[in-house]
């Protein structure tokens, strides 16, 4: 009789096995559905073969130094394993690095590059994240399996539980209908589909439109309403932690659940600043004192009204039913000013932003507040046609001293004391050339908005809302617990 981790091991291989023969029972057309004949047989060999070089690695690369550093030691590694496979080296590239469109991030509007100069002598483009690892031999008999000739969508399939506002409450009916792929393990498109949408985004300009959760996007946009294919699971595409067993089977995993890259910046060494509202003192504030609060070494309540038992600042700003732009620059101000200690680090959050403190000192270790720093959940506005990045403020947005020294001394301001304070501090970055740095550990909505498997490999910072939930349990589940941030480097957390 198989031991209970012999029985473990036997279950995932067969589950290998059975999903290697995927793409040999599988038509890659407009129809996902319909049989096909086991088409590699009849190719000759010559077909069947797929070379390294033939795969284009595009590292979904970032501007911020840390983020560079880390794109440029994942680029390493797969040099250092293409020669000790003794093959020739793939084309890597850093996806910051390839043009000067703010919008290359949104990988729609790159598309067109990639098929002007690797259309015709390669067969898959294979994005890749700063954390993905890679087992370049078993990814590349992963790949050889696939008909590259086809239109080929792959990646590591997530899927919605119920409708969410991040998605527009697409497929409300059966959310988990439509699959996306988790950006982590790594995605694929093969060349003849890089093509395809090539050709229709020379005939229908991209829209001008936001982007707000990237992956969901373009899993829509690829799949047209039926018209094009849609995303093809494959199992060795995994976001376990590399030192897991279960890793052992897979062709991608990821290197940790949150980067550490020293000691944790000091609590006195970010100032945060809570905005909020008369209306809510009473009902949010009580939320963040009960929960995150407690850990901020400086911290102050910026309302329209002067409530000392809270305390609140009124900033001379009157409240606004959207937007908040006059609140967010008058907090900007004030963060310079004598009024407030001196520090390297501002956090503004929403007053019914839910966050660690702690978890934030950890990943700040990793950046230089002498740089132009501006950190958070990233969306976009117009990416397809120019367009800018902006920091989504509902899940946190973090500054260097240094970047809102630049921000207010470029003359940037609002248009009104109601416009949008992320859009407009986002064009204003844009306008300055300044990168907007994204950390998918920041959320703009509630855990319930977010796929259980993309949530499972992380070790979120922020979630945002209370609207049905309760806001206190959902801090002590996902946030609170600080065997995370004792180091972060032995997370114990796996996939779901």
């Amino acid at each position: 009789m198989l031991s209970k981790n012999s029985q473990n091991g036997y279950s995932v291989a067969r589950y290998f096995l059975l999903w290697s023969l995927v793409p040999l029972i599988t038509a890659k057309g407009n129809d996902m559905e319909s049989p096909t004949k086991i088409h590699d047989a009849e190719k000759p060999p010559s077909e069947t073969q797929l070379d390294l070089r033939e795969v284009v690695f595009v590292i979904q690369s970032q501007r911020n130094s840390f983020h560079v550093q880390q794109a440029e030691n994942l680029r390493k590694d797969l040099l250092l394993q293409a020669q000790a496979l003794q093959e020739s080296p793939p084309v890597i590239l850093l996806l910051h690095t390839l043009t000067d469109n703010e919008g290359d991030w949104s990988i729609l509007p790159l598309l067109p590059f990639l098929s002007s100069q690797f259309g015709k002598n390669s067969s898959w483009i294979m994005f890749l994240e700063e954390d993905t690892r890679v087992k370049l031999h078993k990814l590349h008999e992963v790949l050889k399996k696939f008909d590259r000739r086809k239109e080929w969508f792959l990646g590591k399939p997530l899927h919605d539980e119920e409708s969410t506002i991040i998605h527009h409450y697409a497929f409300s009916e059966n959310p988990a209908a439509f699959e996306y792929p988790d950006f982590s393990a790594g995605w694929a498109l093969s060349i003849s589909l890089v093509n395809s949408l090539t050709s229709k985004i020379e005939e229908e300009p991209l829209k001008s439109d936001f982007t707000i959760d990237l992956k969901h996007e373009v899993a829509l946009y690829i799949w047209e309403d039926g018209k094009g294919p849609r995303l093809t699971g494959v199992p060795e595409l995994c976001t376990f932690p590399e030192h897991k067993p279960r890793a052992q089977y897979c062709a991608t995993t990821v290197s940790s659940h949150s980067p550490v890259c020293g000691q944790p910046v000091k609590s006195d060494n970010i100032f945060v600043a809570v905005k909020t509202c008369k209306k809510f003192h009473s009902d949010r504030v009580p939320v963040v004192k009960k929960t995150w609060a407690k850990r901020a070494s400086l911290l102050e309540y910026y309302s329209d009204y002067a409530d000392p038992s809270i305390p609140t600042i009124d900033l001379g700003v009157p409240n606004t039913e959207r937007g908040h732009c006059g609140k967010t620059f008058a907090i900007l101000r004030r963060f310079l000013s004598s009024h407030v200690l001196k520090t390297d680090w501002l956090l503004i959050v929403d007053d019914d932003t839910l966050i660690s403190l702690p978890r934030l000192q950890a990943l700040l270790s990793c950046y230089d507040s002498s740089e132009l720093v501006c950190l958070g959940e990233r969306y976009g506005y117009g990416l397809g046609q120019g367009g800018y990045s902006y920091i989504t403020g509902g899940g946190g947005m973090v500054f260097s001293r240094e970047a809102v020294v630049q921000l207010l001394a470029s003359g940037c301001k609002c248009y009104s004391n109601d416009a949008p304070d992320d859009m407009v501090l986002g064009m204003c970055l844009n306008a300055l050339r300044v990168p907007v740095t994204h950390s998918p550990l920041f959320h703009q909505a509630r855990p319930e908005d977010y796929a259980k498997e993309f949530l499972a490999h992380q070790t979120p910072i922020s979630f945002h809302k209370h609207w049905n939930i309760d806001p206190v349990a959902v801090f002590n589940k996902w946030l609170l617990n600080d065997k995370h941030t004792e180091g972060l480097q032995k997370s114990t957390k796996e996939e779901l």
